[in-house]
């Protein structure tokens, strides 16, 4: 099981495919199974760099703080352990902005950067909603808070099926590595204090955001000024939500080895 021991966590990572090096970092609450409906068209076309962020997963101790600037640093400190010089990176949601941040510190090894439902700008909403799940979950217990997330992160097909949801609510509380409760909490901290002001005028590598076009967490015209400001590529995927590479993984796996093509 790779590891990687660092001054106040043990980070859990895998590695799969071959090809150039792309880190993926999960969004809020999740761990690298989230990547699970894109991994394989990614991995026959790069080397996958597949972490557990702090506060996720395999990566121990659970409830180790959390800031926006450790979970980069904590990145690239994996990508430098791994001997990757240079390498592109993909976020979902706050994986997203870990990404940004990433790319800001260390702009001379970041090739491409692409982001899944994620913005340059603090959704006072989205801290509102995951503020609320984590009372849901210190209160109410796993499953209902479990209920309440869905609608948050997936498009309205994935409720056409009753019976294909309660499998999905079992499947999540069944999953070994669930995040606890005490780390969703530092996560929400870490998003409601997230701040922006380090941020370049125009970002120096090629970007692309993604934005799902049935998201209810972030606004997408908000979200669409603030990346293009940054010079990034803003592409739409009607008819997903937030969890958008769930909803539509062969449009967003297509889009995304597009991307990842093109020179530097």
């Amino acid at each position: 099981m790779p590891e990687l021991a660092l001054p106040d966590i043990t980070l859990h990572y895998e590695v799969a495919g071959a090809g150039p090096p792309l880190m993926l970092i999960p969004g809020m609450l999740s761990d690298n199974a989230s990547w699970l409906p894109i991994l394989e068209p990614l991995a026959e076309r790069h080397s996958l760099i597949l972490p557990d962020p702090r506060g996720a997963g395999r990566t121990k101790p659970p409830d180790a703080p959390i800031t926006l600037e450790g979970l980069a640093a904590d990145m690239l400190a994996l990508a430098e352990h791994l001997g990757h010089a240079r390498f592109a990176i993909l976020g979902h949601s706050l994986g997203g902005l870990v990404a940004l941040n990433m790319a800001t510190r260390a702009p001379d090894r970041v090739t491409h950067l692409a982001t899944l439902a994620s913005a340059p700008r603090l959704s006072a909403r989205a801290v509102a909603v995951f503020e609320t799940l984590c009372d849901i979950r210190e209160t109410a217990g796993d499953r209902l808070y479990t209920q309440a997330l869905f609608p948050w992160l997936f498009n309205e097909r994935f409720f056409q099926d009753p019976s294909a949801v309660e499998a999905a609510v079992e499947a999540s509380l069944n999953y070994p590595f669930a995040q606890p409760a005490t780390a969703m909490r530092h996560q929400t901290e870490a998003l409601a204090g997230l701040d922006f002001t380090g941020v370049p005028n125009h970002l120096p590598m090629p970007a692309l955001a993604l934005l799902a076009g049935e998201d209810a967490l972030l606004s997408n015209g908000l979200a669409s000024e603030a990346w293009q400001l940054l010079g990034a590529r803003v592409e739409t995927l009607p008819g997903a939500g937030h969890a958008l590479h769930w909803d539509a993984p062969d449009d967003v796996a297509g889009r995304l080895l597009a991307f990842f093509a093109q020179d530097a």
